[in-house]
């Protein structure tokens, strides 16, 4: 919602010296997300003055069609002549009243105005646009023509209002009472301790039985109808100056007078109206749900097929509007149109208002189903006043009137379902202990009044809320309002103080200390919405079968394209990868750590827990029975080069070695030693894709994979060649560690070093020969390391070479050569015997 402060300042006798600042900071104070404060016309300065065309000589000569003017501009140039001023804009004509920039003025963007030769001819001005005063659209993109009422030679930066100040306020889903000068108003009055001028007290006529006739039929749906007749209007009526600024200020392009009128009323009071042609409705108004698959083309030329949820107001051809969304093109209100004949001008000349109350759970779903967001939409849907409905139609009677020379009609048709004020019990102490501050009966009954509360009752406050804060439903709320108004800030802060000996838990150590190994070994954190879609696990590559498939759907999803909770951290990160290669960062290794959500075969149903007492253990372990699985994961994706090329060397690009030793750090960081094997699993290249497995009492599990992506998954995704990425689950590697870790002890004697090249068959992974021979050396093996792969010539057909250093090392002794040597041979029998190795060379 935009402000004007000028706009603002109707209503509140702000003191004059507070500057838009000042006034930020009252509400934010108050509770109000205050983002900008625009400061319009800055950088503008005169002399800008309203000029009179005298004539016009068009300039043919050039490519492009330039009008050569004289512009009568009074005495605001000093010598009282004509102005010669150089244009190439073609809306206006000679005895038009236009903004004139002359010489030494400033405009927005520090454009400077002067004297110049061009086309041939001196230019001593310029004539101005909306856009080039910073106005913002006025709907016709050219010079700015003014009513020709208004005096040669006067300042046009007082009579377009351009210096003013625009507070800029995000309103929360709670404070649809915001979207309204009304109730902003409200807000600074509070804030300031002023009183408020209420814009929507007002003198309305009763209802009565000659009104335009309306008829209900789903009153749940819409609750309030008043319509109103404005008839005798001057087609060639034009929105006055002051009302199209106030427009653009709030962000709105001026349109024409009825429409004008009805979104100045909407802003000013916050509650949307439409008006209609009368001349082009066809008996009744009425409100109903409408038939599926009926059609309707709206404001903006769009054919919409309606759903049967959808509410519309028709007449008795069928839909001529989707209720509190967006009006229908067959009554819409026609522009005036000029016979060059006569010059007679027609146009709509009489208009029926609507100023209706709609169901906002209703009208939020209609305008999500049709993609159709509108400033009337986004009012109903935080909720609207309704007994604001009468005074919003007759503020928008009485500008017609007063604008367009209309003559309001007797008839007032008000058609409203029965209702009663809502109420609350409050104890007068609750707000205390919410905030944990003694402020007093008094003051909570002050600061509910100052709401627009009523308030009745000593220990228990029986209240009753206003109808425009639909949002006030309990004591809680109640309280909040008490809390805000006193000040936030005026809040004690206390710090927890928790019992000695407790602090992270080791869940919570191990997902700290993986992050931060990952961290220290290149990769960059990157945090995405764990939200999925079909299409991102068909670009994974998933069998129909595969447990990522089974998703837990959101109700409310944030987009139609990702409407599941992940199973699974790749997608993620793989759209992250994708995004900063596409904007030239080629060398990435990034990571993640997060929940994933895997639904069990039978969905359960969460119980609703009490908020006004700790719930028990009993209601906790219901709810947490009733959702999905939710396994932490830690993932890796690289592309690029892994190691850099410079003066030291040659670099090295990223490959599937590196994913694998990312799920290694992971492990190290949790106390467990990975088992990695050779495997086949999607979204890896069947044969770059390794197992990781843990030992979890005393039996083998399957805790991640790593390696590199698939060509038809990198292909998918959008990804640079041969991407490469890893993901392991960290609650099975926590369940994997036995216990806190043991410093290891460090022996005093020297190491004994045997390097072994064995040949095995091409299909024999490494690992199986490496966990073969670490059991067959015994205790006294230190370390195994493979150095060293060979295949060629040397090599038998369908064989390659491992080549591996042995550390042998003892606690109490320095090992002989036969102590070494015996347990390398020992290692390598055993890994003769489980993969058929052979010593190269024997």
């Amino acid at each position: 919602m935009r402000v004007p402060l000028s706009w603002l300042r109707e209503y509140v006798d702000l003191p004059a010296t507070e500057t838009g600042r000042d006034v930020q900071a009252k509400l934010v104070a108050a509770g109000l997300e205050v983002e900008t404060v625009e400061q319009l016309g800055a950088g503008l300065t005169g002399p800008l003055v309203v000029g009179k065309v005298l004539t016009i000589e068009e300039l043919t000569e050039f490519k492009k069609p330039i009008r050569f003017c004289t512009v009568d501009v009074g005495r605001a140039n000093g010598t009282g002549e004509p102005q010669e001023i150089i244009c190439g804009a073609r809306n206006f004509a000679a005895g038009d009243k236009v903004v004139v920039a002359l010489p030494g003025a400033v405009l927005p963007g520090d454009f400077r105005i002067a004297e110049r030769t061009t086309y041939g001819r001196v230019s001593r001005g310029m004539i101005c646009s909306g856009d080039e005063l910073g106005m913002g659209d006025d709907g016709t993109h050219g010079i700015i023509v003014l009513p020709p009422e208004h005096e040669v030679g006067t300042d046009a930066t007082v009579l377009l209002e351009l210096f003013d100040e625009v507070l800029d306020i995000a309103v929360t889903p709670d404070r649809g009472y915001c979207l309204s000068m009304r109730g902003v108003a409200r807000e600074a009055a509070t804030a300031y301790g002023l009183p408020l001028r209420d814009p929507a007290l007002l003198d309305v006529p009763a209802p009565n039985s000659y009104g335009y006739p309306v008829q209900i039929t789903d009153p749940i749906g819409c609750d309030r109808f008043t319509a109103r007749t404005v008839v005798g209007l001057a087609p060639e009526a034009r929105s006055p100056i002051w009302l199209q600024r106030r427009l653009q200020k709030a962000g709105m392009r001026p349109i024409s007078l009825a429409v004008d009128v009805t979104n100045y009323v909407m802003l000013e009071l916050g509650q949307p109206l439409h008006a209609y042609d009368r001349s082009r409705l066809d008996g009744p108004i009425g409100v109903r749900r409408a038939d599926a698959g009926e059609k309707i083309t709206t404001l903006d030329g769009t054919v919409r097929v309606l759903d049967a949820a959808d509410l519309v107001i028709t007449d008795s051809r069928g839909p001529i509007g989707i209720a509190g969304v967006m009006g229908g093109a067959d009554t819409e209100i026609a522009d005036p149109v000029t016979d060059p004949q006569t010059g007679l001008v027609t146009g709509t000349s009489e208009v029926v208002i609507e100023a209706a109350h709609f169901d906002a759970i209703s009208i939020a779903r209609t305008a999500r189903r049709h993609k159709l967001s509108s400033e009337a939409s986004k009012r109903f849907e935080r909720g609207v006043d309704p007994q604001a409905a009468a005074a919003a139609a007759q503020r928008t009677v009485d500008l017609l009137v007063l604008l367009a020379g209309g003559t309001a009609e007797a008839g007032v048709t008000e058609v409203s379902a029965p209702s009663a004020p809502r109420t609350i019990t409050l104890p007068a102490n609750h707000p205390d202990k919410v905030a944990g501050v003694d402020y007093g009966r008094e003051t909570v009954v002050r600061r509910l009044q100052e709401v627009g509360c009523d308030v009745y009752g000593q220990d228990d406050l029986v209240v009753t809320v206003p109808s425009w804060r639909p949002d006030l439903a309990e004591p809680n709320d109640l309280a909040e309002e008490v809390i805000r108004l006193e000040g936030y800030e005026n809040l004690p802060s206390t710090l927890p103080k928790p019992p000695a000996g407790r602090g992270l838990t080791e869940r919570q150590r191990v997902h700290r200390r993986v992050g931060r190994a990952l961290a220290g070994a290149g990769y960059v954190e990157a945090l995405s919405y764990p939200f999925i879609g079909e299409q991102a696990l068909d670009h994974l590559g998933l069998d129909a079968d595969d447990a990522r498939r089974r998703l837990v759907k959101l109700v409310n999803p944030l987009s139609d394209e990702e409407p599941a909770l992940r199973t699974t951290l790749l997608p993620g990160l793989l759209g992250a990868l994708r995004r900063n290669d596409s904007r030239g960062s080629h060398d990435l290794a990034l990571f993640e750590t997060g929940l994933v959500f895997r639904p069990e075969d039978r969905p359960g149903v969460a119980v609703r827990l009490p908020v006004d007492r700790r719930p028990s253990a009993e209601e906790i372990a219901e709810v947490n029975a009733a959702l999905p699985a939710q396994p932490r994961r830690a993932a890796v994706v690289l592309a690029g080069a892994r190691e850099q090329a410079g003066w030291w060397g040659r670099g090295r690009p990223s490959d599937w070695a590196d994913a694998v030793e990312a799920g290694r750090t992971v492990a190290a960081e949790a106390g467990v030693e990975l088992i990695v094997s050779a495997d086949q699993h999607a979204p890896w290249h069947p044969g770059r894709c390794a197992a990781f497995h843990v030992e979890v009492d005393g039996e083998k599990v399957l805790v991640g994979h790593a390696g590199e992506l698939h060509p038809r998954v990198v292909k998918a995704f959008g990804l640079p060649a041969r991407s490469c990425a890893m993901e392991i689950d960290l609650d099975l590697l926590e369940k994997a560690n036995e216990g806190p870790l043991r410093a290891p002890r460090i022996s005093s004697f020297p190491v004994a070093t045997q390097d072994v090249a064995l040949v095995v068959a091409h299909d024999v992974p490494a690992a199986d020969v490496q966990a073969a021979l670490t059991e067959g050396a015994g205790e006294l093996l230190e370390s195994v390391r493979l150095f060293d792969v060979y295949t060629g010539d040397q090599l038998d057909e369908g064989t390659k070479s491992l080549a591996y250093a042995l550390r042998f090392r003892a606690p109490d002794r320095t090992l002989t050569v036969d102590e070494a040597t015996a347990a390398r041979d020992a290692a390598v029998a055993l890994a003769s015997e489980r993969t058929g190795a052979t010593l190269r060379g024997a």
